[in-house]
C-alpha cells in the first residue's frame, strides 16, 4: 500500500453496478475489512426434521445465529454438516 487511507467499499443497487465496479476497480484501494465469509448452499433440501428442545437450548442457538446474520435453521444445519465432515 502507498501510504493512501483506504476508500469505503461502495454499495451497488444491482448485479451489473457490482460487475462494473470489480471489474473497474483497483481493490487495493478499498477497506474491506467489514467483509465476512460467505458460504452458499446447493445442495437440494428434501428431507425434514422436527424435534423438541429445552426452550433455553433454543433461544441460545437463535441468539448465536443471530449473532452471525443468518437463520436459526441454517446454523443448527451447519453445526450438523461440520460435526459429520470432521
Amino acid at each position: 500500500m502507498n501510504g493512501k487511507p483506504l476508500k469505503p467499499f461502495p454499495s451497488f443497487k444491482t448485479d451489473e453496478e457490482a460487475e462494473r465496479f470489480v471489474e473497474e476497480a483497483d481493490l487495493s484501494e478499498y477497506d474491506l475489512s467489514g467483509f465476512r465469509p460467505m458460504t452458499f448452499e446447493f445442495a437440494r433440501k428434501g428431507a425434514q426434521v422436527n424435534l423438541r428442545v429445552p426452550q433455553p437450548l433454543l433461544d441460545a442457538v437463535k441468539a448465536k445465529a443471530k449473532a452471525r446474520g443468518i437463520p436459526f435453521t441454517r446454523y443448527i444445519r451447519m453445526l450438523m454438516e461440520r460435526d459429520v465432515t470432521r
